[in-house]
């Protein structure tokens, strides 16, 4: 488990019957299916009233985090099934470079009744790098080991 200014990554724990892999669900008070269409550079989003917790079911997609007036770059995919948990009051977006879509898992915690402004999109005070996104996701497709996806993590976020 990997935690950077309030940003966690979660690695799910599994285990294997027969063929079959089952990962374990994360616990929620809200469930929510997500799609992101194909090329899709979206704004920024702030949640006060709950914590977002996302995972890639099939696709890729770099999350980004606007933390201390910097940018960060985390590469999700299907290929390293990981959780990552994004707490109220981190301004967030998503990036999805790919022709195809991308669909994510939300197993919100909700701490408050929902506001309407946390659904409303927030203008980026500044460019994203789309170059620093596309070398998250390239560095995430060479990884073959665990150990190697933790130490990518660490230096990505």
């Amino acid at each position: 488990m990997s935690k950077v200014r309030g940003v966690e990554i979660r690695h799910l724990e599994s285990s294997k019957g027969g063929m079959v892999e089952f990962f374990t669900a994360q616990a929620s008070t809200e469930t929510i299916l997500v799609q992101v269409p194909p090329n899709t550079v979206d704004n920024l989003f702030v949640h006060k009233t709950h914590t977002d917790q996302l995972l890639v079911v099939k696709g890729q997609l770099v999350i980004v985090t606007l933390i201390n007036k910097q940018y960060e770059y985390i590469p999700l995919s299907e290929d390293h099934p990981i959780v990552l948990i994004i707490p109220p009051g981190v301004l967030h977006g998503a990036i999805n470079l790919s022709s195809k879509p991308c669909v994510l898992v939300n197993a919100a915690l909700r701490h408050k009744p929902p506001l309407e402004r946390d659904y409303v999109t927030r203008e980026r005070p500044f460019p994203y790098d789309l170059e620093a996104a596309r070398l998250a996701l390239k560095q995430l497709e060479t990884i073959n080991q665990i150990e190697d996806f933790d130490a990518m993590l660490t230096y990505v976020i």
